[in-house]
């Protein structure tokens, strides 16, 4: 077989492109949490989890700064892929998310 043939083919990149969300957005799957933690750690982990849903929704809308991710913008998107208004806790951490997705 040619060398030729065994080249993957090239895709374009859209890191910096902007793509739009499909809606509805698609549910993420539901698993139980392990028992027996502390109240605080279940918080926690939901706060990230929501946050991590976000952070993903806005790059994919074309957010990739966290000074244009302001907390309006947060909580529309959150509005869009139908999840609760987050706190002002959570918008930071989305920010924060952003920052380090680069």
């Amino acid at each position: 077989m040619p060398a030729a043939a065994l080249k993957p083919k090239p895709t374009q990149s859209t890191s910096r492109r902007p793509v739009p969300l499909d809606l509805p957005y698609q549910p993420v799957e539901k698993r139980p949490l392990p028992p027996g933690r502390p109240r605080e750690w279940y918080m926690t982990h939901n706060r990230r989890l929501k946050a991590m849903r976000l952070a993903i929704a806005l790059l994919d809308s074309g957010v990739y700064v966290p000074n244009q991710a302001r907390n309006e913008t947060i909580r529309s998107t959150a509005e869009t892929i139908g999840v609760h208004p987050p706190s002002d806790t959570t918008c930071h951490m989305v920010r924060a998310l952003i920052r380090y997705s680069r």
